[in-house]
């Protein structure tokens, strides 16, 4: 039962950053190619750089199912894309949930090597945001992580629940990774709904870049 809802959460997790990279990609008028391109960047970005750092094989290469339903979720996005008329509202509901759902997958990878906690949490991030940071270069935009929206620290807060609702609470383990989830997806609703940012403790000038 564990492992299919952990099944689960890695194809919704897959489905939703696919989704976010398409719609980011049309924002941009790419070509059928540039987008499903940067759908599969968005989806195998950050677990790619998690499986490099734990030295394990890297998990689409291994996997055809992560890449097939790339391909098919990017074709239904295309389609979808002569209906949906509102690309940010779209983008952010599927980024907050691929960031949710690849949180979770993050941290579990960690826990399975047998790795502390505070690793785990930060490969749990890493998974959640690599993609999405590689898709913004790639868009040539300012990637949502370094800017002034909540996205990493919302992944550190939910992935931080995660690990001490594993250890302290007597909830089961679908339940915890649930409420994970639902936690980061609020945390980023509310933190652009209310302009919520990580105050700024240095000054700087405008238009005075390096």
């Amino acid at each position: 039962m564990h492992e299919q809802f952990n099944f689960i959460i890695e194809v919704l997790g897959t489905i939703s950053f696919a989704m976010s990279g398409s719609f980011a990609a049309m924002q941009k008028r790419l070509d059928p190619f540039g987008v499903l391109i940067i759908a599969f960047v968005t989806s195998v970005g950050g677990g790619t750089v998690r499986d490099l750092l734990l030295d394990v094989p890297v998990f689409w290469m291994t996997d055809m199912l992560t890449c097939s339903l790339i391909f098919f979720t990017c074709v239904f996005s295309m389609i979808f894309k002569s209906i949906e008329k509102n690309f940010k509202v779209t983008l952010f509901i599927f980024d907050s949930f691929g960031l949710g759902l690849f949180t979770i997958i993050g941290i579990q990878k960690g826990i399975n090597e047998g790795l502390h906690p505070l690793i785990c949490l930060t490969l749990g991030t890493i998974t959640g945001c690599f993609g999405g940071i590689i898709r913004d270069i790639l868009l040539n935009r300012i990637p949502l992580v370094f800017r002034k929206e909540i996205y990493a620290t919302a992944c550190i807060i939910g992935g931080g629940s995660f690990l001490l609702l594993s250890k302290y609470s007597i909830l089961s383990y679908g339940l915890i990774q649930i409420f994970t989830i639902i936690l980061i997806v609020t945390i980023r609703t509310l933190a652009v709904k209310y302009h919520w940012q990580i105050p700024k403790f240095y000054g700087y000038e405008e238009n005075n870049e390096m």
